[in-house]
């Protein structure tokens, strides 16, 4: 997990960006299992590992840089 957060810190590609920062949810999800959480660990899935990076993956589709619309 912390490699994935030091790799966002120093990376420049914004959609590696949201696919570490979906791999910190999973491992967070996996964690909350390990620590017989399931409650929270349905919740980090739903928003960590699933809509976050989407919300991320959207606003980097609706906002490219150079391109015409």
């Amino acid at each position: 997990m912390a490699l994935a957060a030091i790799y966002i810190l120093f990376s420049n590609n914004n959609l590696y960006n949201v696919v570490a920062l979906e791999v910190i949810g999973v491992l967070a999800v996996l964690e909350f299992l390990l620590l017989h959480a399931p409650d929270v660990a349905i919740a980090e899935a739903a928003v960590g590992a699933v809509l976050s990076p989407f919300v991320f993956l959207v606003a980097i589709r609706l906002t490219k840089r150079g391109e015409e619309r």
